[in-house]
């Protein structure tokens, strides 16, 4: 028992679907009130059609050893955050009980442990009140979190006033520094920029180290196997595989059924414009329904439209792909006629299918989002749709994994050439193919 950090046995959680739960006296008032007025029917005797229930988790059972870094994977829906905020406290299980052992910081969405009114600075002391620290103790911290969160000039500033970036630098700096036993941490770490997640993975490595606990859910695969020291895959609410990181982020790719993953998208589209786009779908190198890939593979983007008015020489017809990170940074656009050897849309009536082809090893490992607009060249816009797909990208091998996720919004693979100083050597062009390993060994 002294070991055990975390012990989780047969937890679930059910939602009821059209019910808000009260969050506050507020809240129950103004519902009672309000259902004075409007009473809810039922037919023979049935609870209305929107009051559906679901099993966000279901019969979830683990443990974690104190100092064990897990890493919780899932695709979205599949219960990683309702099952940290049974863990934090936030939510209560429907079945089951959870035994946590220390003390919790958690950092989940945004808004989260924070009361909006009081400043950076009078938060920084409630929540290590609530973590049962006394004021000297959060003194002797207190310099060193707002260096860490870079919110000097605004410590004395209510947090209702700061950015979603400021305010997830200083929630992740108060977890990280006031020393909790257990550090729960969602993919809202993501928001930062690309020298803050640096500076937190850094922290959380100094956290293990420490011998503390630490769960973390992310969708960055590189960031899961760089870190772990074992994950589980969350599918439908329940635990399907445990082990090593590699080996989670393998079943991953390989149990869930990517049918059961958002891969397409059916638009509706304004019904005045020349021509329309009526479906888009991420598929992998080999002609497959995916929304999960590896970094080397292609990702492929087909896009189904109809032309409903013939094309006119200077007026052809655009479609470009825009490509963000799952925090809507822009990384790039790209349009079906940007060069004379892509595709154009055909200039009579009908139905076409474009297919715009991501290169591999472009992104790191991580969540992307897929947007859509289309235009009639040197005339007008005509419709903007964003995001209309997501899809992520895993690490696929473990060389360089130290440094991916936080070396850079994009990872190319490059070639690299070594030229030998004895010239009776010849010069060899090495790539980082996974082909060329022996060879750069």
């Amino acid at each position: 028992m002294a070991d055990i950090a975390i012990r989780v046995e047969n937890i679930s959680k059910q939602y009821t679907l059209g019910v808000r739960s009260h969050t506050s006296l507020r809240d129950l008032v103004s519902d009672h009130l309000r259902m004075g007025f409007c009473r809810p029917t039922r037919a023979n005797g049935r609870a209305p059609a929107s009051e559906t229930t679901i099993w966000a988790l279901k019969d979830v059972s683990f443990e974690v050893q104190r100092g064990e870094f897990l890493s919780i994977v899932g695709a979205n829906g599949s219960g990683k955050s309702t099952l940290l905020k049974v863990l934090s406290r936030i939510t209560e299980p429907t079945e089951g009980r959870a035994e946590i052992h220390g003390t919790v910081g958690s950092l989940l969405e945004v808004g989260t442990g924070f009361v909006p009114e009081l400043s950076g600075r009078e938060n920084i002391y409630l929540n290590g009140a609530i973590l049962g620290m006394k004021k000297a103790a959060i003194d002797a911290r207190f310099d060193e979190i707002v260096a860490f969160a870079e919110i000097d000039k605004f410590i004395d500033t209510p947090v209702k006033r700061y950015s979603s970036g400021m305010y997830v630098r200083l929630a992740f700096a108060v977890a990280a520094h006031l020393e909790p036993e257990i550090l729960i941490v969602d993919e809202v770490l993501s928001v930062g920029d690309a020298a803050f997640q640096k500076k937190c993975i850094g922290k959380m490595e100094d956290v293990t180290k420490s011998g503390r606990t630490i769960l973390f859910v992310s969708h960055n695969m590189a960031a899961v196997t760089t870190l772990s020291t074992s994950a589980i895959l969350l599918h439908r609410g329940q635990i399907i595989y445990r082990g090593s990181p590699l080996e989670v982020v393998q079943a991953y790719m390989d149990k869930v059924p990517m049918a059961l993953a958002r891969v397409e998208r059916n638009l509706a589209p304004s019904s005045d414009a020349p021509f329309t786009i009526t479906a888009v779908r991420t598929m992998d190198d080999e002609d497959k329904p995916a929304a999960v890939f590896r970094r080397s593979g292609g990702v492929v983007v087909e896009i189904e439209g109809l032309v409903h008015e013939r094309q006119t020489v200077g007026g052809e017809y655009l479609i470009a792909v825009d490509v963000k990170t799952a925090y809507d940074m822009m990384l790039f656009r790209t349009h079906n006629i940007e060069y004379r050897e892509c595709a154009g849309i055909p200039r009579d009536r009908g139905a076409f299918i474009l297919r715009c082809v991501l290169p591999p090893n472009l992104f790191p490992a991580g969540t992307y989002r897929i947007g859509i607009h289309t235009a009639v060249a040197g005339k007008r816009d005509l419709e903007y749709q964003y995001p209309v797909l997501e899809f992520d990208l895993v690490q696929d091998q473990l060389l360089c994994d130290l440094f991916t996720g936080i070396a850079g919004l994009l990872t190319p693979r490059c070639e690299w050439r070594l030229t030998y100083a004895d010239a009776s050597q010849p010069s060899a062009s090495l790539s980082s193919a996974a082909g060329d390993r022996d060879r750069i060994r």
